[in-house]
């Protein structure tokens, strides 16, 4: 089975799969420049896919209205508010839904966050379909992942929080994997600044990543369930002591979206559970040369 095949066929899992319940009812149908884009309801939430092979979710909400995050490695993502309780400068590449952007925005009303999505499709029906919002503090940018971040280095832009959550129909991009492109992301971190991306943990390149991610950041929080969440912090990681000082207090704060502290704080793990000789991916050895992708 080639690569990209096999990388569909047991990575989906995290992407919400599962047998549905009741027939869904697609509300909104197009191809963008960049993949099939497709809205669809089913028993009370509505969501986005990028493929139309598997019923896939890349992003969710509830119909009723609720704050409730629908997704796992959602709230594992916000988890790094447990790093970075108070953050003012946000930056997350991978837009979605705009999901992780109404929450922070709500939890942080004054709090610049700037969105970055290389799909204008994906961005109106964001606005359309899942209530993404703007304004004068959150900002949203056309524009490939990378190339923004190599933007943010010349002109001395910077932030204290990070969330990479870009994805195709198939897996992260693979210019967004590399340890270059991570340089370039820890360079526009401010000192203490916290970086939170989004895997799979059922990847074949989990100890590539792995190791990549380690090259870059030293140690990181591997928060693993379907989804893999990379939590890091330049400067090194607070202790785990303090970790659950930041989530006793903002549990209050984050109860309406269905998060707790008592669910999330055990994943929260620095053991190296990968192989440590793996290859560390760069531009020149990308995921495709590595693994021969023809």
């Amino acid at each position: 089975m080639p690569y990209k095949s096999l990388l569909i066929f047991f990575l989906l899992p995290a992407l919400g799969l599962a047998a549905p319940s009741h027939a869904e009812t697609i509300i909104h149908r197009e191809r963008s420049a960049y993949r099939d884009i497709i809205i669809f309801e089913q028993d009370d939430t509505r969501c986005m896919r990028f493929t139309r092979k598997v019923s896939a979710r890349q992003s969710c909400l509830y119909l009723d209205g609720s704050d409730k995050l629908v997704f796992r490695y959602t709230k594992m993502m916000i988890g790094a508010l447990y790093l970075a309780p108070k953050p003012r400068r946000i930056l997350i590449i991978g837009l979605g839904g705009g999901t992780l952007s109404n929450t922070l925005s709500s939890l942080y009303p004054e709090s610049i966050i700037h969105n970055v999505e290389i799909d204008g499709a994906v961005i109106k029906v964001a606005k359309k379909y899942f209530n993404f919002r703007t304004g004068e503090k959150v900002k949203v940018f056309e524009e490939d992942g990378r190339i923004f971040v190599k933007s943010a280095i010349r002109k001395g832009v910077r932030y204290d929080l990070i969330f990479l959550d870009a994805f195709d129909q198939e897996y992260i991009p693979e210019h967004l994997l590399t340890k270059e492109f991570l340089e370039e992301v820890n360079k526009i971190l401010l000192p203490g600044g916290v970086l939170a991306a989004n895997t799979w943990s059922t990847s074949r390149l989990y100890d590539h990543e792995s190791v990549t991610y380690e090259s870059v950041f030293g140690e990181y929080f591997n928060l693993r369930d379907f989804n893999r969440v990379i939590l890091a912090k330049r400067g090194g990681l607070p202790s785990i002591d303090e970790v659950k000082r930041n989530s006793r207090a903002l549990d209050p704060l984050l109860k309406r979206f269905d998060m707790e502290a008592a669910w999330l704080l055990p994943m929260f793990s620095t053991q190296k559970d990968w192989n440590r000789n793996a290859r560390v991916l760069t531009d020149r050895h990308s995921p495709s040369n590595l693994l021969n992708v023809k």
